[in-house]
């Protein structure tokens, strides 16, 4: 089962469907899409429109791959539940990302675009802006005008104006999956009025990717209801630490200053 899952970008619903076959690995082509939808506890069509995502006409042929293929990995692995190989396939995913990161010249060069960014926009729409909330919440520490945008609407063009207007010479987006088309608006608005896009999103073939001037992929993991972000995280953090790298006498200037500020402060218990 988890080789016909390879590779298809599910919703929500269909990834609750998909959890119920695998749970129930070779016996899963023995169930009717009626049988499915009341286990997985969605409707009928549902079960119909998770098997043409999959690339089938319909749920009886994914039913016939299910009894070709059998049970796979899924009875190998009875000593793993889901949610055990949720995560170990997030951590084959960091695994990847390490590799990658093996050359730091994609990294580097997008730390010195946002380095030298006065101020420095963050976008991180949906799904993202927790990520986006995220990275500006440290990288304010560091860099003396950090600008995150989470919210959209037709403002987000006017903070757009007015942080080129001000000096912003570069922006990070931060675009994952399912990819909000205002991202990608947005995206392409500030590379026609100049700006220098460092993109972190789940691949290098993102829709984001044809508008950014770097493109830092991390994988999301989809083994669950909702994605995992652990990768873009990552990546995210990797960012800010190369940021930190190519201007440290100012960065270390700012950590101790506000350190000396949270002291004073008391912000933080002991």
């Amino acid at each position: 089962m988890l080789d016909l899952l390879a590779g298809a970008r599910l919703t929500p619903t269909q990834r609750r469907i998909a959890h119920c076959l695998v749970e129930r690995g070779g016996a899963a082509a023995a169930l009717s899409s009626a049988e499915v939808a009341e286990l997985a506890g969605v409707s009928q069509p549902s079960v119909t429109r998770f098997a043409i995502a999959l690339g089938f006409p319909g749920y009886p042929a994914l039913r016939r791959a299910l009894r070709d293929v059998g049970g796979g990995p899924a009875d190998d692995l009875r000593e793993d539940n889901a949610i055990q190989r949720a995560i170990t396939a997030e951590a084959e995913h960091l695994g990847r990302l390490r590799e990658q990161l093996g050359s730091l010249d994609a990294v580097r060069k997008a730390a010195d675009l946002l380095v030298a960014s006065r101020p420095l926009p963050v976008l991180g729409l949906r799904a993202a802006a927790p990520l986006a909330g995220y990275f500006g919440y440290f990288a304010s520490k560091v860099h003396p005008d950090v600008r995150v945008w989470d919210t959209g609407g037709t403002s987000l063009l006017d903070r757009l104006d007015q942080a080129r207007v001000a000096g912003a010479g570069a922006m990070l987006a931060l675009v994952l999956p399912r990819y909000p088309r205002e991202s990608l608006e947005v995206v392409k608005e500030a590379k026609g009025m100049g700006y220098a896009v460092v993109a972190i999103t789940d691949s290098a073939v993102s829709p984001v990717a044809e508008d950014a001037e770097v493109v830092l992929p991390a994988a999301v993991g989809t083994r669950l209801v909702f994605d995992l972000h652990t990768g873009p995280m990552a990546m995210a953090m990797v960012v800010l630490q190369a940021m930190c790298d190519a201007d440290p006498e100012p960065v270390q200037r700012r950590l101790e200053e506000f350190e000396a500020a949270a002291t004073r402060r008391q912000l933080f218990q002991g």
